[in-house]
C-alpha cells in the first residue's frame, strides 16, 4: 500500500539477525525467508480480574478507558494524541452511541463515556508529515496510552525507534495486536493507518479486561514503517512475534472485506548515472541519465503485453536533472513490482529489470538498483480466525462488499503478509463509506476523520476483541 520516500531502517542492535539493505546491492538477490530468532517476553505482566462474560466484558473494555480497569490509570481517559500537532481535523466529536452489550444503562453509558481512549490515537495527520520510520509521535502517545492501562511497555523496541511492544496478562494464549501509523509522503493518512493503531489499541483495552479469564496474553506490536519501509519484516527478523498465536489488524478501505488477499511485492531504488555537459555548446560530451529512465519506461510498457493480468509494474521517477541547459548526470526513481506470491514474484522481477538495463544500454549510463526493504509475501489466512471475524463483524452490524471495483483493496500488499506467513494471521479490511473515494486519494484522508470512520473504529476494535475471545474460548477448549 506504498508510495513512500522510505527513510532508511535503522540498523539492527549487536547480535540481531538483521541487517540494513547494502548501499549499493544489485537487483539480484535471495528469496529465502531468514528463520526469526526467539525474543525475551518483558517480565512481570500485569493481569486483570476475571469476568464472568467475557465477550461482554471485552466489548465493555473495548470502548472503555484505562481509568475503569486498573488503579494505574491517568485521571485523565483522553490520551495525548499520537499524531498531534498539525493535524487536518480532530476526532474528539461527541461519540456514536456504543453498542450495549449486555444492554444495561450502567454499561452503555461507560461504553459512551470512554471510546474516546481509543479515538486520541487516531487523530489524522497533516499531509506529508510522519511517513515511515518518522513515526516518533505515535511511538510516543500510543504506548504511553496502553502504560497507564496497565500494560508492560518496551519502546524503542528491537533497536527500531519507532516501534514499540506492549503486554498485558500471563496466560497460555498469546494474542498479538499491529497498529500501524506511518502516512503518506503528500497525502498524509489516505490509507488510514491513524484508524488502524486506534483500532488494536481499543482491541486491546477490550481483550486485557478479560485475559485472566479465559488464560489470554494480549500483545500489541507497534508497527512502523509499513509504507514500503517493511516494518514488520525487520521486526520479525529480530524475534518480534514469537510464539504468537494470533495475529491481527483491521485496515480502512472504502467498504469491508473479510479476507486480505494481497500481491507479494518488491520495493526498488533505481539509479542511473551518466555525465553532465553543456547541453547546447557540448551536448555529444554529455551521457544523458533522464533519457535511460525514457527508454526504460518504454520497454516497460511494452513488457506489460506480456505479462499476467495478476502482474503489477509501477513507479515514479524522484530526479532527472538540475538545470535545462546541462545533460543530466544523475536521474533517480522508485519502482515497485508485484505479483500473486514470491516465488512468482522472483520469475518476474528479472524480466523488469532487463527494462532498466537496456535503458542503461541505450544511454551509456550505469545502473544501479538498491531494495527499500525486503519484499512483502503474500497473505497466508488463518480461517478458523476469520470465520471469527466474519460473524463478529455481521453481528455488529456490519456488510461485506462482493467483489468488484470497490473491495479491490484487500489485493494492496501488506507487510503483514510475512508476518502470516510465521504466525496464524488475519487482516480484514472495514469500510468507512468513502465511496468514490478509495485509498491513496486526498480525499479517502478526509474521510478516516468523522462518525464513519469513528463506526469503524469502534466495530473494528469490538470484532478483533471478540474474534480474541473466540480463539482463547477454542484453544481452552481444544487443550
Amino acid at each position: 500500500m506504498c508510495a513512500s520516500t522510505t527513510p532508511r531502517c535503522p540498523a539492527a542492535p549487536s547480535g540481531s539477525s538483521s541487517t540494513a539493505p547494502a548501499a549499493a546491492a544489485r537487483w539480484r538477490r535471495s528469496w529465502a525467508r531468514p528463520a526469526t530468532a526467539p525474543s525475551t517476553p518483558p517480565t512481570s505482566p500485569r493481569s486483570a480480574p476475571p469476568a464472568s462474560t467475557p465477550r461482554a466484558a471485552a466489548h465493555c473494555a473495548t470502548t472503555s478507558s484505562p481509568s475503569t480497569r486498573t488503579a494505574r490509570s491517568p485521571t485523565s481517559a483522553t490520551p495525548t494524541s499520537p499524531t498531534s500537532g498539525s493535524t487536518t481535523s480532530s476526532v474528539r466529536a461527541t461519540p456514536p452511541a456504543p453498542i450495549p452489550h449486555p444492554p444495561t444503562r450502567q454499561r452503555s453509558r461507560s461504553a459512551s463515556r470512554h471510546t474516546r481512549g481509543a479515538w486520541g490515537c487516531a487523530t489524522p495527520t497533516a499531509p506529508g508529515s510522519r511517513t515511515a520510520w518518522e513515526e516518533h509521535r505515535a511511538a510516543a502517545a500510543v504506548p504511553e496510552l496502553l502504560d497507564r492501562a496497565g500494560f508492560d511497555v518496551t519502546t524503542s523496541y528491537l533497536g527500531l525507534d519507532t516501534a514499540f511492544h506492549a503486554r498485558f496478562g500471563s496466560g497460555p494464549v498469546r494474542i498479538a495486536l499491529c497498529a500501524e501509523y506511518d502516512a503518506l509522503p503528500g497525502l498524509g493518512h489516505a490509507c488510514g493507518h491513524n484508524l488502524i493503531a486506534a483500532s488494536s489499541v481499543g482491541a486491546a483495552l477490550g481483550l486485557a479486561a478479560v485475559a485472566d479469564g479465559i488464560g489470554l496474553t494480549v500483545e500489541v506490536y507497534g508497527t512502523p514503517a509499513e509504507e514500503g519501509g517493511g516494518g514488520k519484516i525487520e521486526m520479525l527478523e529480530r524475534g518480534a512475534f514469537t510464539g504468537t498465536d494470533l495475529a491481527m489488524m483491521v485496515h480502512p478501505a472504502p467498504v469491508d472485506v473479510a479476507e486480505a488477499r494481497p500481491f507479494a511485492v518488491s520495493h526498488s531504488k533505481i539509479s542511473y548515472t551518466g555525465k553532465s555537459a553543456h547541453a547546447a555548446a557540448y551536448p555529444e560530451a554529455g551521457v544523458n541519465a533522464a533519457d535511460a529512465f525514457t527508454v526504460a519506461q518504454v520497454a516497460l510498457g511494452l513488457l506489460r503485453q506480456q505479462l499476467p493480468s495478476s502482474a503489477r509494474v509501477h513507479g515514479i521517477v524522484t530526479h532527472a536533472g538540475d538545470a535545462p541547459n546541462a545533460i543530466p548526470e544523475r536521474s533517480t526513481g522508485r519502482w515497485y513490482v508485484r505479483a500473486e506470491t514470491l516465488a512468482e514474484l522472483a520469475e518476474l522481477e528479472p524480466r523488469v529489470m532487463r527494462a532498466f538495463e537496456a535503458g542503461a544500454l541505450a544511454t551509456g549510463c550505469e545502473l544501479e538498483v538498491e531494495p527499500e526493504s525486503k519484499p512483502y509475501a503474500e497473505f497466508r489466512t488463518d480461517e478458523q480466525a476469520l470465520a471469527h471475524y466474519r460473524a463478529n463483524a455481521l453481528a455488529l452490524g456490519r456488510r461485506f462488499a462482493p467483489p468488484g471495483q470497490a473491495a479491490r483493496m484487500n489485493r494492496a500488499s501488506t507487510d503483514m503478509g510475512n508476518v502470516s506467513q510465521v504466525v496464524p494471521a488475519i487482516h480484514p479490511y472495514i469500510g468507512i463509506g468513502s465511496l468514490p473515494a478509495t485509498n491513496h486519494q486526498r480525499e479517502f484522508a478526509a474521510y478516516c476523520v468523522g462518525g464513519t470512520a469513528e463506526r469503524a473504529l469502534l466495530d473494528g476494535a469490538v470484532a478483533l476483541a471478540w474474534t480474541g475471545v473466540d480463539r482463547g474460548q477454542t484453544e481452552e477448549v481444544t487443550a
